[in-house]
């Protein structure tokens, strides 16, 4: 009986030993499961680690080119409200800072050639570039409408007002549509040159008419001697040798049959216009049609920035997009849409090209010389009449001097094409006075030597004729130095040197006809009294009616003492006669 319980025990000993077995196998594949499981989930959490690594790599780096990608969409986007300015408004005030935006959208396009967002928009911009191009075209030609109809339209308040504040519509055709920019200076210079050619054609024609009346012949200081009444010194005369003078001659003077002007009145009327609207001209021209530089493209806070991250750091290179033919912009030929060979980079670039500064001081002083040649070529035949036949030795030598003045008043206005062309003048004026000065000379020593046919036939002398000449030589010798400012003029003083030999000689001839050494002494004496008399009093009188007369002048005048430059306008004055137009200048 003892041994079926511990058989039983036993029994139940090794199932529990098995049971324990059986149970520590199955646990020990839980944590073999377990172990892989575990591992499994720790690479997964590593990949999460790298991918969570990665993904805020990627963020800092977007965050870090935000900015700059913002700033360069912001620079190549056109906004709609610009567009739609140049589509579908009239040229304008509020088209000079579009027009600027609008540049620097086309300027910021062709840097960023390699992006792609810019080559989607350059068919855009040169859409709207070419339509920019043919409104101000025509915007600009419709500006020259009033100077084409009626020679009354004031040029210069038309050039400062008007032209001058769209100049910037200008410089972005210069740049961007430069057929378009020739073709406007081509139509200015065209319009502008008729302009004043009509202008002043009318006007020098108008002083011909007053030359005409007022003739003066060139006499010899011989001439009539004693027996006609000797040419007084007029200081207001000598006063139309300076810039800052009298008044010019009006246009409708002309009419008034009984007006008369001396001769340097006329010429200086001539010259002091042409230097005014010549000048005046010229700035315009330097001012208005000059190549602008062009500015720093981009700033340091827009698309400049954009230049570090390589990814938007495109080069200058080219790319082929589609483009309508340029020779359809304003009116051409039609073709149909084509690939284009070329960009609107390569547009830009040609425009782009800008010229060294002596070539483009050459351009427009030639543009200038466009303008002006007709007016220079009438002005030249007008002092060439006013010379030859010569006019007496005293006018000539104080229209001398009025280029002179006229020369260095230019010289402050730099205007160098005009001062050539004056100078010019003044040296075809110098062989004529010398000549007048030799016959001069020449007619006192024949006159000395008895020699003299015409008024003095009897071939002598008398005191009344001798006396005469000394009062005309006193005359001459006045206004020479009045005229003069530099105390050495070799060509004014070595000629009245002569004429001063010639004089003593005729002096000394006639009072050797005299045996009475007293008499004789007695008429030296009287001769050279006169003389010294008339050359001391009578410069200081001369040189005190001047200063009274200029003086008068400007106390009379709305410019200051120190004389403002004058402002010409052709055309000005109102029409007062059918046959002449208005040319007025005020000074």
């Amino acid at each position: 009986m003892c041994a079926k319980p511990s058989c039983e025990q036993e029994t139940l000993s090794n199932f529990m030993i098995k049971f324990s077995v059986n149970l520590l196998d199955s646990l020990e594949d839980f944590l073999s499961t377990f172990q892989k499981d575990l591992s499994a989930v720790s690479g997964q959490i590593a990949n999460l680690q790298d991918r969570s690594k990665d993904i805020d790599n990627r963020l800092k780096s977007r965050r870090r080119i935000e900015k700059p990608l913002s700033n360069l969409l912001v620079d190549l986007c056109i906004p709609p409200a610009l567009a739609t300015l140049i589509l579908d408004t009239r040229v304008d005030e509020n088209w000079i800072p579009a027009i600027t935006e609008f540049e620097r959208k086309l300027d910021t396009l062709k840097v960023r050639v390699r992006v792609k967002a810019a080559r989607d928009l350059s068919e855009v911009a040169e859409g709207l570039r070419i339509v920019a191009a043919t409104k101000l075209r025509t915007f600009f030609l419709a500006l020259l409408e009033p100077v084409k109809t009626s020679m009354t339209t004031n040029l210069q308040v038309i050039q400062s007002t008007v032209w001058m504040k769209y100049r910037p519509l200008y410089i972005f055709l210069q740049r961007h549509a430069p057929n378009v920019a020739h073709e406007i200076q081509r139509a200015y210079a065209a319009t502008v040159r008729t302009y004043f050619e009509t202008g002043f054609r009318r006007y020098l024609r108008g002083l011909g008419w007053i030359k005409a009346r007022t003739a003066e012949k060139a006499e010899n200081i011989t001439s009539g001697a004693g027996e006609s009444p000797d040419p007084e010194v007029d200081p207001t005369r000598l006063s139309y040798a300076r810039v800052d003078g009298p008044g010019v001659v009006m246009a409708y003077m002309a009419d008034d049959k009984n007006h008369k002007e001396p001769l340097e009145a006329l010429v200086r009327s001539a010259l002091l216009v042409l230097m005014d609207n010549a000048t005046a001209e010229y700035s315009f021209i330097s001012a208005f049609f000059a190549h602008e530089p062009r500015s720093n493209m981009h700033s340091k806070d827009s698309s400049g920035s954009v230049m570090s991250p390589p990814l938007l750091s495109p080069t200058n290179g080219e790319f082929e997009e589609t483009r309508s033919n340029p020779g359809s912009d304003f009116g051409g030929e039609s073709v149909a849409p084509r690939r284009r060979l070329t960009s609107i980079t390569s547009v830009m670039s040609a425009g782009a090209q800008e010229p060294s500064a002596k070539e483009e001081q050459a351009a427009l002083n030639a543009l200038w010389k466009q303008v002006m040649d007709p007016v220079l070529d009438y002005c030249q035949t007008f002092i060439q009449n006013a010379i030859d036949p010569p006019p007496p030795v005293v006018p000539l030598l104080t229209i001398i001097r009025l280029t002179e003045d006229v020369v260095a008043e230019i010289q402050r206005r730099n205007c160098s094409p005009l001062e050539t062309y004056i100078f010019t003048l003044r040296l075809k004026m110098w062989p004529v006075f010398q000549k007048l000065m030799g016959e001069h000379i020449d007619a006192l020593k024949k006159f000395a030597e008895g020699a003299t046919s015409g008024y003095f036939r009897r071939g002598t002398t008398t005191d009344a004729a001798v006396s005469s000449i000394c009062r005309r030589y006193v005359g001459v010798f006045n206004s020479f130095v009045a005229l003069t400012d530099q105390a050495e003029e070799t060509m004014i003083f070595s000629n009245l040197l002569r004429l001063r030999q010639e004089l003593s000689k005729l002096i000394v001839t006639h009072t050797d006809k005299l045996t009475d050494p007293v008499a004789k002494a007695r008429a030296l004496s009287k001769f050279y009294e006169q003389l010294l008399q008339g050359i001391s009093v009578g410069r200081v009188i001369l040189m005190h009616r001047m200063a009274l007369i200029e003086t008068t002048e400007r106390s009379s005048s709305n410019e200051p003492s120190e004389g403002t430059e004058r402002v010409s306008v052709l055309a000005r004055a109102r029409r007062r006669s059918p046959t002449a137009d208005r040319f007025h200048a005020r000074s």
